[in-house]
């Protein structure tokens, strides 16, 4: 008799993990889709703060440049057919990081010390 219930509970299995977009698990498609969208939401929005194409991809450089590319066109069309001037980003953008080195900046040995001892009397001198 128990296994007369199997097919029934297996294909309850079944149904219930159909329904996994509920649960929040993300198939590949649907997370393609997302990064696609937000990607040219980037690009409406480079164009709308009238940054160049260029400056965009710099910024973004993890989001999809084909993408950024097809939003910025379509907010460039937008704003030309409505006639919208570019709003001006009040917030600069951050600058590049410098890379992270594994050396400290100050010379080896002190030998940044003994540059730095010469020029001080040099300095004073060229006061007198």
């Amino acid at each position: 008799m128990r296994r007369l219930y199997a097919p029934f509970v297996l294909s309850a299995a079944c149904l219930m993990l159909a329904g996994c977009d509920q649960l929040g698990i993300e198939s590949p498609a649907t997370a393609s889709a997302k990064r696609e969208a937000d990607s040219k939401a980037i690009g409406g929005a480079c164009r709308h703060a009238g940054r160049a194409i260029e400056d965009c991809y710099t910024l973004n450089k993890k989001a999809d440049k084909a993408a950024i590319y097809a939003g910025w066109r379509e907010m460039n069309e937008y704003m030309r057919e409505n006639k919208l001037e570019p709003v001006v980003p009040v917030i600069p953008p951050e600058p590049p990081k410098p890379p992270k080195s594994k050396k400290p900046a100050s010379a080896p040995d002190g030998e940044g010390d003994e540059a730095a001892a010469d020029e001080k009397p040099a300095a004073k001198s060229a006061k007198h």
